[in-house]
């Protein structure tokens, strides 16, 4: 059939997710169907060095839509940060952005924004949904064009939500829809554990409203409910939003987090550094992760950084983060620490028992960062990062 006329655009797209996922081989792949886009495999990922293929790859192709998980969004902004060449491709044909798996740093979306507009004059669309293998992908969608992050957005057409109330405004979702799995094959015990008495799918997850007396303006991913857990002082702490307070607090200097504190006095955190971020503020390309790990001026940027957070969050013990550990092996895809879709499984902690009791060791070791208490923290000028730049014009905390 001949064309209609010439398109506005390069109709492509560029994407890494999986296709043994559901949501790189069903969400994305049916989408360039539907589209009638070019596809062009992109071979990096959101993990450590490996991202600098996926830049590589920008560099060629300027896709029409960009997925990525959190810590790709981050490695992203920092990459496109003084970079215009690698900006106007980017941006070039870009009309979404979308993000999942975890809660957006509402400072990536800033930076992220803020390139938007300073190479194409207006932004981007940024939006998410939410849902798991089991519900094919996607059972909400923020279908409009959000100002902020971490909202889920309202069920699908033929999704139906159940709120299970349980405590301070969250609510256990589950979910029932023709798009949900009817069980796992020849697992029928695990199949019955996945559902309640209604035929809801217990997804695991804890949500809240945007706004708790206008339900239409969505809900906001609020944790995992299996992965929180109370202190000694049976303090409930909520996982899902401290990695992303840490990454918030530090900024960009840790790309990831696990967090620790089960049974313990207080929460703590396994973190990896975000390599190109730290390498640029201490100005040494070649620093080496066991360099980065030990280095006194992203150690101390982190504490205080991480101080800041806690000062802000006042006597909210289950959102103070009291210690910190940074991590020099990346995470593991073969040992599930990282999902196929790019973002860091709190369960792996069970994998870094070894890290865990180092965090909490008695005496403290020299490689644990302690975050002060005192509102008066005495820092010297290696950890205040307020200045605007690094030692060779890289970004610095504020």
């Amino acid at each position: 059939m001949p064309s209609r006329g010439p398109a506005p655009f390069r109709q492509v797209d560029l994407d890494w997710l999986p296709w043994n996922h559901v949501m790189g081989g069903n969400g994305v792949f049916n989408v360039i169907l539907s589209l009638g886009l070019s596809l062009y495999i992109d071979d990096g990922k959101p993990v450590g060095e490996q991202f600098s293929k996926t830049i590589r790859n920008l560099r060629d192709i300027s896709p029409i839509s960009y997925t990525n998980a959190p810590a790709g969004f981050a490695s992203l902004a920092a990459a496109l940060e003084g970079d215009d060449e690698l900006c106007r491709s980017f941006f070039k044909n870009l009309k979404v952005m979308t993000y999942g798996g975890a809660r957006l740093p509402d400072d990536v979306y800033a930076r992220v924004q803020a390139l938007a507009v300073k190479t194409t004059g207006q932004r981007i669309v940024f939006t998410t949904t939410y849902g798991t293998t089991e519900t094919a992908p996607a059972a909400t969608m923020s279908h409009w064009n959000a100002e902020r992050v971490g909202l889920i957005g309202l069920p699908c057409p033929g999704v139906e939500l159940k709120l299970l109330p349980v405590t301070d405004g969250k609510y256990e979702v589950r979910i029932k829809s023709i798009a949900v799995t009817p069980g796992y094959q020849k697992l029928p015990d695990l199949t019955e554990a996945a559902f309640d008495e209604e035929g809801f799918y217990k997804i695991g997850d804890l949500v809240e409203f945007a706004k708790y007396d206008r339900p239409a303006e969505g809900l906001i991913f609020a944790g995992r409910l299996l992965e929180d857990f109370k202190l000694l002082s049976g303090t409930f702490v909520l996982v899902g939003v401290l990695p992303v307070d840490a990454i918030t607090a530090a900024i960009p200097l840790i790309s990831d987090a696990l967090v620790a504190g089960q049974d313990r006095d207080e929460v703590g955190l396994l973190a990896w550094p975000h390599l190109e971020a730290c390498r640029s503020f201490i100005g040494d390309r070649t620093a080496t992760i066991e360099e980065i790990v030990g280095n006194r001026e992203i150690r101390g940027a982190i504490r205080w950084g991480i101080h800041s957070h806690d000062e802000a969050c006042g006597n909210a013990g289950s959102r103070r983060i009291e210690r910190v550990l940074l991590l020099s092996d990346p995470p593991s895809i073969d040992h599930n620490e990282i999902t196929d879709k790019g973002y860091i499984n709190q369960r792996a902690l069970t994998r870094r028992s070894a890290a865990v009791d180092r965090l909490y060791a008695d005496p403290v070791t020299s490689d644990v960062i302690i975050i002060p208490r005192q509102a008066d923290f005495q820092h010297n000028a290696a950890e205040k990062r307020n200045v605007g730049q690094g030692r060779n014009g890289g970004t610095r905390l504020s």
